[in-house]
């Protein structure tokens, strides 16, 4: 992740603390200042290593990876469940169509959301990420888990024995492996960022602020236990002969899917309406612009996500000395061009503090 690190003088403290971390907890204890850290924040940026993906090339290679896979599972699934009629197999050649087409949404939110700003979207269009995200979460439960559990249930009502056991056992074999290939490009991405913060790796998947890492890593992993779930129906119906354990683990797909599109719905609906930082990320925030000697204090910060590793920062600040207006507006305009030369900050905008306001404190 690239770092939300605030460009300001004497705020080397938290330099390479604010660098990777994002909300929701997704930070690491604090280092320690090291001696001669205080430079001009022109040295501070030429010292910030990327850590992240500032221009998402490795959510790119997720997403198309994903993509690749779930079209060669959905023909393989679609092809075995008109050959053996299995509805368990059905309801994954459902499962497979969904996410082939939430890929291509979340194509388009990697690339939306990396627009330039402009006069009218002086922040950026980073939240078209989680709109277009949105959508394919919808589109996982309308063309999945609605499909998987009407078909399912159709199953129970008007029963029909499947066939050609082993052709479904074969396409399945082979699906698990290419969504595993999937699983493990999203796993590929996502470890090493939950490894540097101390996390568990869902913990980390759910808490990022990439929704296109989130949604392929949550639809691989339906996908793969969908595929557990679909064989031991297939296996139930040739063992039994009925065909009612086959329409329960189609059934059972659906609801899988119908849970994790919640999930994904949930998630992109928090960002979209304002989520804010960590609050431990807010008070190193706090902390770093208190440190900054035109700063005198800090009565109001609000740090929100705009964008996939993109955060905004408003906040009210007292300024040293007895300018006037004029100049104070000058100083309070270099203090925000300063915050924002940080990669991770879409934008930054700062008011003075009225006199009788209380005085944040870290």
């Amino acid at each position: 992740m690239p770092d939300i690190a605030i460009a300001l003088p004497a705020s080397m403290c938290v330099k390479h603390w604010l660098m990777t971390h994002e909300q929701d907890g997704e930070l690491a204890p604090p280092p320690v200042l090291a001696e001669g850290a205080a430079r001009g924040s022109h040295d501070l940026l030429r010292s910030v290593p990327q850590s992240g993906n500032p221009g998402g090339s490795e959510s790119v290679t997720t997403v198309l990876v994903a993509f690749g896979a779930n079209v060669l599972v959905a023909v393989a699934k679609s092809v075995a469940a008109v050959v053996t009629g299995s509805a368990s197999i059905v309801a994954e050649a459902a499962h497979s169509w969904a996410d082939a087409g939430n890929e291509v949404f979340l194509l388009i939110a990697n690339r939306r959301s990396r627009r330039p700003p402009d006069l009218a979207h002086p922040f950026g269009y980073g939240r078209e990420a989680y709109v277009w995200s949105l959508f394919a979460a919808v589109g996982l439960f309308v063309a999945g888990a609605a499909v998987s559990v009407t078909h399912g249930v159709q199953e129970l009502i008007r029963p029909e024995p499947a066939s050609d056991f082993v052709v479904g056992y074969v396409v399945l074999a082979v699906s698990f492996v290419l969504e595993g290939v999937s699983f493990l490009q999203s796993v590929r991405q996502a470890k090493p960022e939950a490894e540097s913060l101390q996390r568990d790796l869902i913990e980390h998947v759910l808490a990022s602020s990439d929704p296109t890492l989130r949604g392929v890593f949550a639809e691989d992993s339906a996908a793969l236990t969908g595929l557990l779930i679909a064989t031991a129906g297939l296996a139930a119906h040739q063992l039994t002969g009925s065909s009612v354990p086959d329409a329960i683990g189609s059934i059972l797909v659906g609801v899988l899917l119908a849970v994790v599109a919640i999930v994904l719905i949930n998630r992109n609906r928090r960002f979209l309406i304002g989520q804010e930082a960590d609050p431990r990320v807010r008070a190193a925030t706090l902390q770093a612009l208190l440190d900054a000697p035109e700063v005198a204090r800090v009565t109001y910060l609000r740090l929100e996500f705009v964008g996939p590793h993109l955060v905004s920062v408003v906040g009210d600040v007292d300024l040293t000395g007895d300018d006037t207006e004029s100049h104070l507006a000058v100083r309070l305009r270099a203090l925000e061009a300063r915050i924002t030369a940080s990669p991770a900050v879409a934008g930054a905008v700062l008011s003075l503090s009225a006199p009788d306001e209380p005085t944040l404190i870290v």
